[in-house]
């Protein structure tokens, strides 16, 4: 019995020291984070953020990913399975085997949502599942096949507990009471702080949910100006895989592309939000200066080449 005890006492030692050391090694290096959203604490201050896709997965998946290099992970739930109880544990998972090396609870997650923005009956028919995702926990939503405005202003509304509006004329949140509790304890708040933070960024610029838009293709284009000028989307990309098939491209190289992809970025501009693209060593520095502030899954090498090109000072 003696033994047993001796054992328990030292892994308990063993565990508490390395969580002691780790935040002791967050402290050291004079980073204290200022937001529960890492990506939006990035984005704020100008820095580009870098992610990891990851194709459904539960608890083990998360806590093996709570270290990861990528500042947020898409947990791309429009081509695997729409399990939010997998979601839900993903979300321990990270907790778990957290804080980051920046010091924040978990990583950013922004999920995919597996239905397309294609008109307002299917996003509306649909609204439910931006709330059983957020309510698992995650920190935003990407709807795919955003094609007009008012398709945006309904998975905004989605996004949003009924709170007084942060602009003139938006609908009330579609949120409700009684979902916050799983959320509250991922993020490391109470309930009704996570009421208060669970807003969109930056249309409040205390929220700490990112909604984000595929602009992929030509319908989506067409309304490209107006959709990422909703109150609410925190970013956008340009979609060149469906964007090639809603033209019928021969090449990812063919003008009609590159022509889309300069109107998207153009429109977030416009919009004063970050847009999305995917980045890679030859081109990282040159699409930073083209305005780029969110690079798609480009591997751990080349996201710290980019942290470096812009001077980073969170640890990552």
């Amino acid at each position: 019995m003696q033994c047993k005890l001796s054992t328990i006492l030292a892994v308990f030692i063993i565990i508490t020291g390395f969580a002691v050391t780790h935040a002791q090694s967050v402290l050291a290096q004079g980073y204290i984070p200022t937001r529960i959203t890492k990506a939006i604490e990035l984005l704020e201050n100008d820095q580009p953020i870098y992610y990891t896709q990851v194709n459904g997965g539960g608890y083990d998946e998360g806590k093996a990913m709570a270290q990861t290099w990528a500042d947020y992970i898409t947990y791309n739930m429009e081509h695997s399975p729409f399990n939010t109880s997998e979601l839900r544990a993903f979300m321990q998972g990270l907790v778990d085997g957290g804080p980051t090396k920046s010091g924040h609870r978990t990583p950013t997650v922004i999920a995919v949502l597996p239905f397309g923005g294609v008109n307002e009956a299917v996003m509306m028919a649909n609204y439910w599942m931006v709330e059983q995702v957020l309510g698992a926990g995650v920190h935003g939503v990407l709807l795919a096949h955003a094609r007009d405005p008012d398709v945006v202003e309904i998975l905004v509304q989605s996004a949003r507990y009924p709170h007084t509006p942060y602009a003139e004329g938006l609908p009330e949140g579609l949120r409700g009471n009684g979902g916050q509790g799983f959320a509250a304890r991922i993020w490391g708040v109470s309930n009704q702080e996570y009421q208060r933070l669970a807003e969109p960024w930056p249309l409040n610029p205390e929220g700490e949910i990112l909604i984000g838009l595929k602009i992929e293709d030509r319908h989506a284009l067409e309304n490209s100006e107006a959709s990422t000028a909703v109150p609410g989307v925190g970013f956008a990309e340009w979609g060149p895989g469906d964007m090639r098939m809603s033209y019928d491209a021969d090449s990812g190289t063919a003008q009609v592309l590159i022509d889309a992809r300069a109107r998207v970025l153009a429109a977030t501009k416009a919009a004063g939000i970050p847009f999305l693209n995917t980045v890679n060593t030859h081109n990282i520095e040159t699409m930073i200066d083209e305005g780029v502030r969110i690079g798609a899954n480009p591997g751990a090498e080349v996201a710290d080449q980019g942290r470096r090109y812009t001077n980073r000072r969170m640890p990552w």
